[in-house]
């Protein structure tokens, strides 16, 4: 049964979230927690790792919630679910491209999606930021590990946006700071 609720629940977030992958962390975190297939650590580890591996965002965090939850069969109906709401959508969307191109109703409609969306990549922010700068009951944030924390946010902002440094070199160095940090016991 494990795998229709992985399949049913992806398919519910892949049907409701409009975005991109960023924009379904706050249902992500909600469905996960609420039928405890991970901890709030555990989801917060799942958005770095589905961050930095190659693919949609979306089908990364399905993907892994999958195997995490169901092993490899767990993995392909989470995947599944999360990708055929969007294919269905995109086919009727298809059929029928020319005659909704310039309908002020679906302009209106994505106008005003288009702030809900920022405020849910904004929500999935602040929950991350909150797990990484303030920790939680059961893992609370050491001062070197929020002083650290805080010096990859910046530095890692300030590469991209002033200094224009692709994203994957950021990852990287914040990869390796923090192995560096973990073998010294700053984390």
């Amino acid at each position: 049964m494990i795998y229709l609720d992985l399949f049913l629940t992806f398919f519910k977030i892949g049907a409701f979230t409009f975005g991109g992958g960023y924009a379904m962390l706050p249902f992500v975190e909600q469905e996960v927690l609420t039928h405890e297939w991970m901890t709030l650590n555990e989801i917060i580890d799942f958005i770095a790792v589905s961050e930095s591996t190659p693919g949609p965002f979306a089908i990364n965090v399905a993907t892994y919630v999958g195997t995490h939850t169901a092993g490899l069969a767990g993995a392909f109906m989470a995947t599944l679910g999360v990708i055929l709401p969007s294919f269905i959508i995109i086919l009727i969307i298809a059929q029928a491209y020319e005659k909704f191109r310039d309908s002020i109703a679906v302009k209106s409609v994505m106008s005003g999606l288009r702030p809900a969306v920022v405020g849910l990549i904004g929500a999935a922010v602040l929950t991350v930021a909150q797990s990484v700068f303030l920790g939680n009951e059961s893992q609370p944030v050491k001062s070197t590990q929020l002083a650290v924390s805080l010096a990859l946010f910046c530095l890692s902002t300030w590469l991209i946006v002033k200094k224009k440094i692709h994203p994957i070199v950021v990852i990287l160095i914040a990869a390796g700071a923090g192995i560096v940090c973990g073998y010294a016991g700053l984390f």
